[in-house]
């Protein structure tokens, strides 16, 4: 059976080697880069079998990316906690969305009257949009990337439509197709000032289960090499929504 690799990080400059994947399965690291072949040079490894292969890679790829703690203990907080990021961050705060839905959306008395009239209503003096206005109006930056499948979810068409009252308020919300985000991981996050990061688990009825602080710097860098690609494709919301609309 084929292991599950993830990609962990490359220090590479150009062409992505040498570079770290870990096993989801089993955790084990795999060390991709240079083989040596020197026959001088294998003879002088101690403990080298007739399978075993040897790599050059370079010391700061391990202090860069190679895990720091045997066992990774899951640091898991509440609700208020997590709220309380969005009050306390520096400078950004920046979320992946990834479902195809979700069961908050769909308990919202916005997202009914989205169903009734195809048009969500707003109070943007809700506390999200009160703090969020007051976040990006001290100069803060939140923003969002959305994957969406093609044709939209009902639910997916209703957080486009009330992605304008967040537009309101300051928020940077764009859009990816799923078919064009094969790289990315299907993984919701919230990403605050680039150094701690708030993992969102959820059941198959699309419920919040936990939610997971990472603060390993190897860990919250890949989030941020996430980011910076599912920015660099994503397109602007009123662009995003002019496909969705051609698409219909």
């Amino acid at each position: 059976m084929a292991r599950q690799l993830r990609f962990t990080g490359t220090d590479s400059k150009v062409d992505g080697c040498p570079a770290l994947h870990t096993d989801e399965g089993t955790g084990e690291v795999i060390v991709q880069g240079t083989p040596v072949t020197d026959p001088e040079d294998l003879a002088q490894l101690q403990h080298f079998g007739p399978g075993d292969a040897a790599v050059v890679v370079p010391r700061e790829l391990l202090v860069n990316w190679g895990p720091k703690e045997m066992e990774r203990v899951p640091e898991f907080v509440d609700r208020a906690t997590f709220r309380r990021l969005f009050e306390t961050f520096k400078h950004t705060a920046w979320r992946l969305e990834t479902r195809r839905g979700y069961a908050s959306d769909r308990e919202d008395p916005d997202f009914q009257a989205f169903l009734a009239t195809g048009s969500s209503p707003c109070d943007l003096s809700e506390p999200w949009f009160v703090n969020i206005k007051a976040q990006t109006e001290a100069g803060k930056t939140v923003g969002r990337v959305r994957v969406a499948d093609k044709p939209p979810t009902t639910e997916q068409l209703f957080l486009l439509d009330y992605a304008r009252h967040n537009a309101a308020v300051g928020e940077d919300i764009r859009y990816l197709w799923r078919e064009d985000a094969t790289d990315l991981p299907a993984e919701d996050f919230w990403i605050f000032d680039s150094r701690l990061v708030a993992l969102l688990h959820f059941d198959d009825a699309d419920n919040i289960t936990n939610i997971e602080l990472i603060t390993e710097p190897a860990e919250v860098l890949r989030f941020c090499v996430v980011r910076d690609a599912a920015m660099h494709h994503a397109v602007a919301r009123n662009e995003f929504a002019a496909q969705v609309a051609a698409a219909g």
